[in-house]
């Protein structure tokens, strides 16, 4: 059980800490509560554009000053942005610590002033260059704006990839990228979580010295988004220069913390988790008609996703892979055996004992809590959850997310097969 101690500043930042001996180290992971979702049509990419935006330096920090600060003393860092949310993180040394708060503190309070044309046009050539290697120019690397398209209305904003399009981020200016930082990366917005080896009473003087003078600022009433879907069943055959044919699918779920959702995490793993899961097993061990074949659910809050990727092997088209798939999902309906339900269990607890294992992605875990559902205790109490599930409603679970209304399917052949 981790002890959690949370509270919150004046100016509405969430602070949420748990002390851990183990080793002479600390992790600070900052959550903005702002993702793609928060973007409009004809401004997608911002929340990544800020993921990049935010090492340009603040009024005190300089360009990218803040990797050699951390990395100077033996530290490591990085950003991540997804659809609902941002975050910054550090790990390093406990005798640190000060550090790192002065560092994120200086971007959150101190980031505007120091903002400029010329670092903006770097940063803008930096994503626009990441869509190309990582989009547009990898094989398959479009496959989950095009499921994502497929999925969601256009104006759905799930609809679009966290990259952004190229034409929205060559046109954003100065002024678009201000409102954006002042609209969601404040205190209000923002959960601070430290894990590792402190004094609680040292670290939350820290927390006070470097955050309290940064005012809090209201950020946009978010609207009641309703996860207009696209059509269902739909499908899009992509030409393109690829070695192999492979086949991605997206499966509709409720939003992440519903019990639809913990039961897809389940069916993710009894179907293509290891050797002894059963998609695995069967495509690619006994029928061999399968390279490789990955079910994954993902964090999301507004609705849930449960993507399927799997290349067939050479001389397997897309049609017999998709038959063999279905053939196998639809096996379901046969039942779930206890010592299946006891592996998948077992599985999801130690999967979840090795995400809270490491300072980093404890951090993470817990400001995830936070932001999403308001209490970073779930992070004790996730566990729970799987074991609560039922076998037969797993069953009916998965006959309604695997039926064909229910999903859009994306297919790559290679070019030459025209």
């Amino acid at each position: 059980m981790l002890e959690i101690e949370r509270y919150s500043l004046p100016n509405g930042l969430s602070v949420c800490l748990n002390r851990d001996q183990t080793a002479p180290l600390v992790a600070v992971n900052l959550w903005y509560h702002v993702g793609s979702k928060d973007e409009v049509p004809g401004k997608t990419g911002f929340a990544h554009l800020f993921e990049h935006m935010l090492f340009s330096g603040s009024l005190h920090v300089g360009n990218n000053e803040h990797f050699r600060y951390i990395q100077s003393v033996g530290g490591n860092l990085n950003g991540s942005t997804f659809f609902d949310r941002t975050n910054y993180y550090e790990t390093l040394p406990s005798h640190y610590l000060a550090l790192a708060l002065w560092l994120e503190s200086d971007r959150m309070g101190w980031f505007v002033p120091a903002l400029t044309q010329e670092k903006l046009d770097v940063q803008k050539n930096v994503v626009k260059e990441e869509r190309r290697l990582r989009y547009d120019n990898a094989p398959y690397g479009t496959w989950l704006e095009e499921l994502l398209a497929l999925a969601y209305r256009h104006d759905f904003p799930y609809s679009w990839p966290t990259i952004g399009s190229m034409d929205d981020i060559e046109a954003a200016t100065l002024d678009d990228v201000r409102e954006f930082f002042l609209d969601w990366y404040g205190p209000q917005n923002a959960v601070l979580t430290i894990a590792g080896d402190f004094d609680f009473g040292e670290a939350r003087e820290l927390v006070e010295a470097y955050f309290a003078e940064i005012p809090g600022r209201q950020s946009p009433s978010r609207p009641s988004f309703d996860p207009a879907r696209g059509e269902p069943d739909a499908r899009k055959i992509i030409r393109a220069n690829v070695h192999s044919p492979r086949l991605f699918r997206l499966y509709h779920l409720p939003p992440m913390g519903d019990a639809g959702w913990i039961g897809a995490e389940f069916l993710a793993t009894l179907f293509a988790s290891g050797k002894s899961s059963r998609l695995v097993r069967s495509l690619t061990l006994e029928s061999r008609i399968a390279q490789d074949v990955g079910l994954f659910v993902l964090p999301t809050e507004v609705t849930g996703m449960l993507l399927l990727t799997s290349t067939p092997r050479d001389g397997v088209t897309l049609d017999e892979l998709e038959d063999a798939i279905d053939e196998e999902l639809r096996r379901v309906g046969d039942g779930i055996s206890r010592d299946e339900e006891r592996r998948v269990q077992s599985q999801l607890r130690v999967d979840h004992a090795r995400q809270i294992e490491s300072l980093e992605s404890r951090a993470d875990a817990i400001g995830l809590m936070q932001t999403f559902f308001g209490d970073p205790d779930l992070i004790n109490l996730w566990p729970e959850r799987y074991d609560a599930l039922d076998a037969d409603e797993l069953v009916g679970l998965a006959q309604r997310i695997f039926s064909p209304g229910n999903r859009v399917t994306v297919g790559f052949e290679p070019e030459q097969k025209r």
